[in-house]
């Protein structure tokens, strides 16, 4: 599985604090090996085909699966979930 970082992605995680990117990274590693690793704590947003994981208590990341791509679409704290539920 390859990973395509959308612009959205590469700007929020440009503003995320060094130990959430940190976290992140983590996170991601686990994405690879397996997407529905349950310390991801996977859930689909209701209504749409976006995706969530959780890097830790405050902060998540949404992500669409496209062929043979995982598309990591935004990243930061719960409001990113509520702009991804608006679009």
């Amino acid at each position: 599985m390859q990973f395509f970082f959308t612009e959205s992605f590469k700007k929020d995680y440009q503003i995320l604090p060094i130990e959430v990117r940190r976290a992140l990274d983590k996170v991601l590693k686990f994405l690879i090996v397996n997407p529905r690793h349950s310390s991801l704590h996977v859930k689909k947003l209701p209504g749409t085909s976006i995706w969530y994981a959780r890097i830790t208590r405050a902060y998540r990341f949404t992500f669409q699966y496209w062929e043979t791509l995982i598309v990591l679409r935004r990243v930061g704290t719960h409001d990113i979930l509520d702009k991804e539920r608006a679009k």
